[in-house]
Formats: structure tokens, C-alpha cells, sequence
């Protein structure tokens, strides 16, 4: 009976799922560029790829996307599943893979308009995209005088044409001024409060950080961890502290036979503390009862970035 409820449990998700990929793997020569990934991405979230440069994540893409025949494994987009190379997309799968190519000598309008008559998008929403992504007062110039930031937004555009329900977004914000990074996270959000799911690659852990509920970890083709941002963050380190006080080095001596805490002495003075919040509240107290005087105390928050430097350089 356990047994029929997981299963029947496994068919719903999987019945509701954007995005399901099992076992992709892809060799290019000696070199594997995937290993076994698996992937599934509910409708109406952000599902980060993170990884160093290298790590696969564009390949992936390109895979999910039919651009690269893969080796092995199932894939299915918005239900549909890939059984050949090259097959055309389903209707509502849209992606921006690698740096956007556009007709230089059109503008933005005229670019977009030839793209979705070659698309057979349906109607064209060409305004609404181009003010989607702030790009509405340059409409009419020539694609060739955007800058490389304008193309990136162009291209996410684009894919916007297609009134995509499962959205790639390879690098989005590379070649981003802060302003239009904050266009393309907002725009991210918005897709993905419309029930759109939205896979986004980046390498920066405090972009992926701040917009996606899920994230898998990839490192030369193999993932290193799938799942709830929650769940990696618990894992991370425990809170540093940077403390200065009126002796450092006997407050040195009592940190390190303190239960429950770390400390690191760095170059530049003071003392690294890591332990629990309760921990340090009890030896700031035990300072003070000894005597020695806390001149200053800098929380840092559980690092993510850390930890991500931790799992991609320690993975063989």
C-alpha cells in the first residue's frame, strides 16, 4: 500500500513538472562534460545551475534545448519528452544560450518582428517584450550601435516572444551594468510568479542565492548538490565573528579551549571566531570576567560563497 502511495505520489510531481532530466551525460572525446545529471524543476520557480567556469552548466542547456545531441539519458520538457536530436521544441519552451546574435545592420523592433515570423510565435508581442526589458527607447535603432548589455536584453526578449512556461537563462547578467542586472533579476522573478519555471546558470552564489528556492551544483560534468537553498545553507559554515579586544592573545588562549568554538588568529590582528550565536553571546561574558574588554565585534552570516568554493575545489 506504501509501496501504490509513493508511486502515485512520484506520478503527480512528475505529471506537474516543467523540467524532468535523468541520467544527461555527454563525452566530447577523452573528456566527459556531463555525468549522470538529473534535474527536475517545478512550474512557477527558480532553479539555479551554479558551478565554476567549465563545470557544464551551458552544456546542459544546450542539451535540454536540442542544440547538442546528448549520450545518454531521458529528458522532458513541459511534458513532452525528447526522443531525437533536433526536434523542435514544444510550445512555451524558450532560452537565451551564450551571447544573443542579431541582424547588426536592423533595429531591435525589426529583429524581434523577423524573428517571431520565423518562430510562427503566434501574435506578436514585440512592444511588450522590448518594454519588458527596458528596451522600448531604443527600438528603433540598429542592432549594431546596442551595446553588449542592450544585445543580452535583446536576447532575453526574444526568448520572451515565445510566452515561455519553462524558461533557460544561461548567464543572463555577464555582461550587465548593476542597472540592467536588476532588470533581468526582476524580470526572473516576474516569470516565475506567472508560473513559469526558470532555469537560470550562473557562477556567482549571491546572485542564485538571491532569486532561486533550488539549486544544483555542478563541477566537471558531475553534480555535487541538488536541492533547497535551506538545505545548502545549513550546511555551510557557522557564523564568524570578528572580534577586537584589549588582549588579544589571552583571549586567543581562552577561545581555543572554549566548548564549541573555532578561532583563527588572521595576520592583520583580532581574532575569527566561528561558533553559535549563544556561544560567542556566553564568551563575550566570560571576557568580560576575565577582565579583558571587547572593542569590537563584527557579525559575518553563514557563507554560501564558502561553502560552494569548498564543494567545486575539493571535488576530484
Amino acid at each position: 500500500m506504501q509501496d501504490a502511495l509513493r508511486g502515485a505520489s512520484y506520478h503527480r510531481l512528475v505529471t506537474h513538472l516543467a523540467l524532468e532530466a535523468h541520467g544527461v551525460s555527454k563525452r566530447y572525446g577523452e573528456r566527459d562534460a556531463l555525468c549522470g545529471v538529473d534535474l527536475l524543476v517545478p512550474p512557477g520557480t527558480i532553479h539555479g545551475l551554479l558551478g565554476p567556469n567549465g563545470a557544464g552548466k551551458t552544456t546542459l542547456m544546450r542539451v535540454l534545448l536540442g542544440l547538442v545531441r546528448c549520450d545518454g539519458g531521458t529528458i522532458r520538457l513541459l511534458g513532452d519528452a525528447r526522443s531525437s536530436f533536433g526536434q523542435p521544441l514544444p510550445a512555451g519552451v524558450a532560452g537565451l544560450v551564450d551571447a544573443p546574435a542579431f541582424y547588426p545592420y536592423l533595429s531591435g523592433q525589426a529583429n524581434l518582428e523577423l524573428l517571431s515570423r520565423l518562430d510562427d510565435a503566434g501574435p506578436c508581442h514585440v512592444d511588450d517584450v522590448l518594454r519588458r526589458v527596458d528596451l522600448s527607447a531604443h527600438a528603433g535603432a540598429k542592432v549594431g550601435h546596442y551595446s553588449a548589455g542592450m544585445r543580452q536584453r535583446l536576447g532575453i526578449a526574444a526568448a520572451l516572444l515565445r510566452s515561455p512556461r519553462l524558461l533557460f537563462l544561461d548567464e543572463p547578467t555577464s555582461s550587465l551594468d548593476p542597472a540592467s542586472a536588476r532588470i533581468v533579476r526582476d524580470l526572473a522573478r516576474e516569470c516565475a510568479g506567472q508560473g513559469t519555471a526558470v532555469v537560470l546558470s550562473s557562477h556567482h552564489m549571491l546572485e542564485l542565492e538571491e532569486l532561486c528556492s533550488d539549486l544544483t551544483v555542478l563541477n566537471r560534468g558531475r553534480v555535487l548538490y541538488s536541492g533547497a537553498v535551506e538545505t545548502l545553507r545549513a550546511r555551510a559554515p557557522a557564523s564568524m565573528h570578528r572580534l577586537h579586544t584589549s588582549d588579544d592573545r589571552e583571549a586567543y588562549a581562552m577561545a581555543i579551549a572554549y566548548p564549541g568554538m573555532m578561532v583563527m588568529a588572521p595576520a592583520e590582528g583580532g581574532l575569527d571566531l566561528s561558533a553559535s550565536l549563544e556561544t560567542v553571546d556566553r564568551f563575550v561574558i566570560a571576557l568580560g570576567r576575565a577582565g579583558i574588554a571587547v572593542r569590537t565585534l563584527e557579525r559575518r552570516e553563514r557563507s554560501l560563497e564558502s561553502l560552494f568554493l569548498e564543494l567545486t575545489e575539493t571535488a576530484v
